[in-house]
């Protein structure tokens, strides 16, 4: 979603900026900007992984394996595959021309080389790195990664695997010019974790699209308050805290009949998760309280947001975005986020929320409550965040700063070059 925005917004300064999917089409509730091309197709990365017989296969048959209706039809299935198996898979990746995959690195190189003829190339993440020495050869252009929560599938995979895996990273920074980070948090953390000089990476926060966001609030006079929460659900979002929380809030003598909506992307490896939270809220006496909504649309995200007084998404994780805190506060929603990773840094920027202690239900319950309770101050935290947003975080401006970040290395790169190249 960040990196549809982010090229949205730079073609919107007249840049000439090409998004390219990799693996499936990308999926976002916004105009779909990417190229109309798939690049390393799941399928065909994870056939070439299995058999030779596919990493020798004619380039027809690459081409019908990667039709975005079928990788489509596979993404469905493929959200139960474990890390155990894609473990090889990751690492051969990451060894580009010596991995299994060479084949689409050939022709992502070659289509980049003779058609897209870029003046410098941004990785949206890490674990694409095994491009890059190829990518320099072929294009000599500045290549720049981003970094915006590669630990956390790196954490995911058996603790051999990774180290492979962090070693070839390691390996792949020699060729890479810089990074940029979506917070400092995040940039001071990641830099040892995987092993490169924190002074390559320059942070740009995200930046939201404010088209559709920000119409006037659902007017609920005579409705309860209502707690919610939007992201993907999921143990590291933190949808069993906040389910905690408003369970300690709701047991309170004379608590207010306070509600719980939820939305967000549902994987089918993770109903069981959300079925465990319901049973919780229905073994409190709740289940009439909570509901469970469906956001296809932006128009359908919007309307949610606007239905709501507060936003919490717990995560218990390194958040390195947090683009849910930004559409809370497109609404004029306020937020109550722990007091870590960047949603310390975006709070404390525009005074929008909030900050509670990790793992802490009973003081999330506490500020959940004092928000909910005092209208004065959740107008004030929720125009707030919106203010700051607006000065702050829209895309514009991360597209602005991505440009100044990126027209630097170009620049050092002209200059390294010989004279009668240049």
């Amino acid at each position: 979603m960040r990196d549809n925005t982010l090229v949205t917004a730079l073609q919107a300064l007249g840049h000439d900026a090409i998004l390219i999917p990799t693996f499936t089409p990308i999926r976002t509730d916004e105009i779909d900007v990417s190229d109309g091309k798939v690049f390393y197709g799941g399928i065909n990365v994870f056939l070439q992984q299995k058999s030779w017989l596919f990493r020798k296969a004619p380039r027809f048959v690459d081409w019908l394996l990667n039709r975005p209706a079928l990788l489509r039809l596979a993404t469905r299935r493929a959200v139960n595959t474990s890390y155990e198996n894609l473990a090889d898979l990751t690492l051969s990746m990451l060894r580009g021309t010596h991995g299994l995959q060479a084949k689409e690195l050939e022709k992502l190189v070659e289509w980049l080389h003779d058609e897209a003829k870029p003046d410098v190339v941004m990785l949206t993440n890490v674990l694409l790195s095994g491009l890059v020495p190829q990518l320099k050869r072929s294009l000599k252009v500045p290549v720049i990664a981003t970094l915006q929560g590669d630990d956390v599938f790196l954490d995911a995979l058996p603790a051999e695997s990774r180290k492979l895996c962090l070693d070839a990273i390691r390996t792949n920074d020699r060729d890479i010019d810089g990074y940029i980070a979506t917070s400092r948090d995040y940039a001071g953390y990641i830099a040892p974790y995987l092993g490169i000089d924190r002074s390559k990476i320059e942070v740009v926060y995200p930046g939201l699209n404010l088209t559709g966001h920000g119409g006037v609030r659902l007017v609920r006079p005579e409705s309860p308050p209502t707690i919610g929460y939007f992201a993907r659900i999921c143990p590291e979002k933190g949808l069993h805290a906040l389910v905690h929380a408003f369970i300690h809030l709701r047991k309170r003598p004379n608590a207010p009949k306070v509600k719980l909506k939820v939305a967000g992307w549902l994987g089918d490896h993770q109903q069981a998760y959300l079925d465990e939270q319901i049973q919780k809220l229905a073994g409190a006496g709740l289940i009439e309280d909570f509901e469970r909504v469906d956001c296809p649309t932006h128009a359908d995200k919007v309307r949610f947001l606007q239905s709501v007084d507060v936003l919490s998404v717990p995560a218990a994780f390194r958040e390195p975005k947090g683009l849910y805190v930004l559409e809370a506060w497109a609404n004029g929603v306020p937020v109550v986020q722990p007091k870590h990773a960047s949603f310390t840094e975006l709070i404390d920027a525009t005074g929008g929320g909030l900050l509670t202690p990790s793992h802490d239900p009973d003081q999330l319950a506490d500020a959940l409550l004092k928000i909910l309770s005092h209208t004065e101050l959740r107008d004030s935290l929720g125009h707030a965040g919106w203010k700051g947003l607006h000065e702050r975080f829209t895309a514009h401006t991360m597209a602005e700063e991505t440009v100044a970040v990126l027209a630097k290395h170009v620049s050092n790169s002209a200059r390294s070059l010989p004279a009668s190249v240049s």
